[in-house]
């Protein structure tokens, strides 16, 4: 039931970006809304389906709950960000912030939280020995930096694309937006320092607030994983072909690669080896990592 509905919303969801570099004006921004909105509902709602209300509730607020006081304290002095505004596009907005920009922070964090455990050994065997309850120095600790880091970028990288492509839209502005990124002129370095800074935090807060059961991976987190793959390369595409965002696609295809490469070549290599389907029955043996 959990992979139907996640799969399903995800099919929705494809299907809305991909009719956006077809439509303009007041039609595009809609579908923006509704691409966002569509996001959080997928990513929240896998959480609950596949660990519960104690996750979902976590995500949502480190995720929406964090990522609105973070926007608001932008907005209102600048940091950590820069200083910006909001156009009226994107719909009703609180202190400054369309409703909408929080559920985008959480629409992402969900598949790159999970991109990150995968990628780190997450099976369901070792979720109880993994995070950062288990003190000390040793493989456990070091598998949780590793998730963390690989989380935080994984999140934050996203932004190298959806930042140029929204002001590009005229849905933000930068006040002052130097020094920026050579071919990203309009949008500071400051704001992917601090979109670094936020998902670090988010990221460290997400598991010991969820619990042990966001500390794993199983055969329910496909479609999370096909959302985060599917952000990185039509992203890339779409930027490079249809949206005239050449500078974008590259610093962002370089940006999610850190992430998203590994996770594509562990899914081949386990599509190859046979044994995706039993990824979630086979026993953790010390040292061996669950991306063969």
């Amino acid at each position: 039931m959990t992979r139907r509905i996640s799969w399903t919303l995800l099919a929705v969801l494809v299907l809305a970006q991909i009719c956006y570099p077809l439509t303009t004006g007041t039609t595009r921004a809609g579908l923006t809304v509704t691409t966002v909105v569509l996001g959080w509902l997928l990513s929240v709602g896998h959480a609950l389906l596949s660990r519960g209300p104690r996750v979902a509730a976590a995500l949502v607020a480190v995720a929406t709950g964090g990522g609105f006081a973070i926007e608001a304290i932008g907005v209102a002095t600048g940091v950590p960000f820069g200083s910006y505004d909001y156009s009226g596009e994107l719909g009703p907005k609180l202190a400054g912030v369309p409703l909408i920009i929080p559920l985008a922070w959480t629409w992402m964090a969900w598949p790159a939280w999970l991109a990150a455990v995968r990628l780190t050994g997450g099976t369901a065997a070792t979720a109880g020995g993994s995070g950062p309850t288990t003190g000390g120095s040793g493989p456990a600790a070091g598998r949780w930096v590793g998730r963390i880091a690989l989380a935080t970028v994984g999140l934050a990288a996203w932004d190298l694309f959806l930042d140029p492509q929204m002001v590009a839209e005229g849905y933000w502005v930068w006040r002052d937006a130097t020094p920026a990124l050579p071919g990203l002129a309009g949008i500071p370095v400051s704001n992917y320092l601090g979109w670094l800074l936020f998902a670090v935090l988010m990221m460290s807060a997400l598991r010991p607030l969820a619990g042990p059961a966001a500390a794993h991976t199983d055969r329910r987190d496909h479609p999370m994983v096909a959302l985060y793959l599917w952000t990185y390369f039509s992203s890339i595409l779409a930027h490079a072909v249809f949206l005239d965002l050449p500078a974008s696609a590259l610093w962002g295809a370089a940006g999610m690669s850190v992430t998203a490469v590994p996770l594509a070549v562990t899914l081949l290599r386990a599509r190859g080896g046979g044994d995706s389907s039993r990824e979630a029955h086979q026993p953790h043996r010390p040292g061996v990592d669950a991306t063969r």
